[in-house]
């Protein structure tokens, strides 16, 4: 007996259904609407729901949920309905599982007996309000809220949507998505998405799973042969979902794509080998958006087609998400777009847009709230949506899982600290199992979540730079869906709002305390000036111009200031990306500056770039004047040109290389050692070469060419 009730149970995650009408004192009593209840099993009540439609030939249609089994909206067969007795069953279960039963006196309930391979069980329905007309009282007054958290929070608009069940609740715009010309926000204006885009990818590699040609545990390399991280181990070990999942052992390293709009795809994939970890392979989580930009380009790899083309066959076409895009450029050729915003010095002020497709798998999508009512559907309904089954369930049930605990601490006792699945972070929200992901790029803030188990799913997004606003509205319509204790998010955020500034202004001026005054720069400014250096991180270009200091790094121009010593100071511009950041310069033994450390990845010891030789040691036309022979004693070095390089002969000796170095010098690049310094005359002319070792310094005279 207990075997065929484990039986039962199994059966029951797939099964389950209700009654039509009957005869009541001479009326029918609608069979149309929303039930609840539960069948009676030893042991348990098992609570279901269900949903019951007439057709307008007459005939009925049906869904069954049931909780407990995480089953949605099976459909119901064989509806019938007759005077006060109802029945309905499933079929292609085992068992036959049916119900039979009948309406109380004033048709608010159904009662009888479920059947299932022989057995027997009581089942009672009552009728209750739908769920989905629950949720839509629950957000009557939201807009008001809405338009207190834009005053409050100063964001210039956003635009939300809501999802219960398989119906979008809500779906509307607040406020402005052009403040000055006063354009109202809408259910369709385009804002960016940020890294809310990164489970796009990870949903177009679950596909990539599904069809065969992505295992998520075969190491990246076994795809791109040439795929290499700093540390060895993680370049042989390292996954496809280790890189989704933000366990690579890198921290950030965020300014390596920043603004970045040279760089390709491959060649960031390419500069990670040169980018140091913090941490070993899986041993603790650290976000980074350069995985996720190599996830892509596995995409681009498999598929044979750029990231962008690949998320739209096998993601928006699918899901019929036309005009979402991934680039701020074609946002702006759409008829409906926000423009970004953020606050400074207690004003809402305009800011430019900044394009970000390099790291598009990372964060680079743009959308509406009535599309990514799409990508919430999808997600919630199993991997299905207007009955196609887009991905596995079971492969998008792995997404959700958590796989990497992210280590961090909630702020507010209502959250439970977060994992990270794949692509998405997984926590409980006043005990309710949630799915989600945030999204912030310059002038954009977004927050897209789900508590599946409640069939509930929000999408909210601003155009405001890092505002918590999404989040917290997202809050205060689950409180009000889920009927829990209410709590003003909104105003506890704008307390801690206003002390944070007081505290911010306060550690503003301090910040001058830290500077050690009376201290002079050991060289001219021109001395620090040259090209910078790291393979990793590309170049910086040092320049001066009006007797100041500047640098320019991914094409954003920064203002420097003398700090102390050898330090200088990012000062205001109109890219705020490197204000008040320290830059440090370092001598070599020979007294030239040779290199600049800059705080580009704040977990870690500085970066360090190199100073570039002159441009013009690299330059055949220039070279060419060093070209002859020099003699020093009774020997004859030859300086000759290959390419673009210098080489020299000593007799009895190998070829040397010339490698060009600081100081207009060049080395032995096969011993390092000796250094070679070419001088000139008042006229310009090349007169002698220098030998620089460490015992002395030799000069060779050169040998005049000999006229014919």
């Amino acid at each position: 007996m207990k075997k065929m009730r484990t039986h039962f149970v199994l059966y029951l995650c797939l099964i389950f259904m209700l009654i039509p009408q009957f005869t009541l004192s001479g009326q029918k009593a609608s069979l149309a609407g929303h039930w609840e209840g539960s069948i009676d099993i030893p042991g348990m009540k098992l609570e279901i729901l269900i949903d019951f439609n007439q057709k307008d030939d007459g005939s009925w249609e049906g869904k069954i949920s049931i909780p407990a089994q995480d089953a949605k909206n099976l459909p119901l067969e064989n509806i019938t309905l007759e005077g006060g007795s109802v029945g309905f069953e499933m079929s292609g279960i085992p068992g036959e599982p049916a119900f039979k039963g009948t309406f109380n006196e004033d048709g608010s309930q159904i009662a009888g007996d479920f059947t299932q391979s022989g057995q027997e069980f009581p089942f009672v329905l009552e009728r209750e309000v739908s769920p989905v007309v629950k949720a839509k009282k629950a957000l009557a007054d939201f807009d008001e809220l809405v338009n207190r958290g834009l005053e409050s929070l100063k964001v210039p608009g956003v635009a939300v949507a809501v999802i219960k069940d398989d119906e979008v609740i809500l779906a509307k715009g607040y406020g402005f998505r052009d403040v000055e010309q006063k354009i109202p926000m809408t259910a369709d204006t385009l804002l960016a998405i940020g890294s809310a885009s990164k489970a796009f990818t990870t949903f177009a590699m679950g596909i990539l799973v599904d069809e065969g040609r992505l295992d998520w545990e075969t190491p990246v390399h076994n795809y791109i042969p040439w795929f290499k991280l700093y540390d060895l181990f993680a370049s042989q070990h390292l996954t496809p979902r280790d890189l989704v999942t933000h366990r690579s052992g890198l921290p950030r390293h965020d300014l390596v794509w920043y603004n970045n709009y040279q760089a390709s795809r491959e060649e960031f994939v390419r500069r990670l080998a040169y980018l140091k970890p913090t941490a070993d392979l899986r041993e603790r989580f650290q976000y980074n958006n350069l995985m996720f930009l190599t996830a892509g380009y596995l995409v681009e790899v498999l598929t044979e087609q750029p990231w962008e083309e690949a998320i739209c066959s096998y993601v928006l076409k699918p899901l019929g998400m036309e005009r979402t895009n991934f680039s701020v450029v074609d946002s702006q050729k759409d008829d409906d777009y926000a423009l970004p915003y953020r606050e400074e010095d207690g004003e809402i002020k305009r800011i430019p847009f900044r394009n970000i497709t390099n790291i598009g798998p990372a964060g680079s999508i743009n959308s509406c709230v009535n599309e990514m009512s799409r990508w919430l559907l999808v997600h919630l309904n199993k991997g299905m949506i207007d009955g196609r089954q887009i991905i596995n369930a079971q492969t998008l049930e792995d997404m959700h899982l958590a796989h990497m605990p992210t280590g961090e601490t909630p702020a507010i006792p209502e959250v439970t600290p977060s994992d990270y699945g794949m692509g998405w972070f997984v926590d409980t929200y006043r005990g309710h199992s949630r799915i989600h992901h945030g999204g912030n790029i310059d002038g954009f803030s977004a927050m897209v979540s789900m508590l599946p188990r409640d069939g509930l799913g929000f999408v909210v997004l601003a155009n405001k730079n890092g505002t918590s606003l999404p989040e917290l509205l997202i809050r205060h319509a689950a409180d009000l869906i889920l009927e829990l204790e209410p709590k003003d998010w909104i105003s506890l955020a704008a307390e801690r709002i206003a002390k944070g500034e007081e505290v911010e202004e306060e550690a503003e001026k301090k910040k001058q305390t830290r500077r050690v005054t009376g201290t002079q720069p050991a060289h001219e400014l021109e001395d620090y000036s040259g090209d910078y250096n790291h393979p990793g991180y590309g170049d910086i270009k040092v320049f001066q111009k009006n007797g100041s200091l500047f640098f320019t790094y991914n094409e954003i121009t920064t203002p420097l200031e003398h700090w102390h010593y050898e330090t200088f100071n990012g000062k205001e511009a109109d890219d705020p990306t490197f204000m008040d950041m320290k830059l440090t310069f370092r001598t070599n033994v020979n007294g030239l500056v040779a290199w600049l450390e800059a705080p580009f990845e704040s977990t870690m010891e500085e970066i360090v770039f190199k100073k570039k030789p002159s441009a013009r040691l690299f330059d055949p036309e220039y070279l060419k004047q060093f070209v002859g022979k020099y003699t020093l004693i009774d020997q004859i070095l030859t300086i000759s040109l290959k390419g673009n390089r210098l080489t020299v002969y000593i007799p009895g000796q190998m070829v040397y290389d010339l490698e060009p170095v600081l100081g207009e010098e060049f080395v032995l690049k096969q011993v390092k050692v000796i250094g070679l310094r070419f001088k000139t005359d008042d006229k310009g002319q090349v007169t002698a070469l220098e030998i620089i070792q460490p015992e002395g310094i030799y000069e060779a005279e050169r040998v005049k060419e000999e006229k014919e």
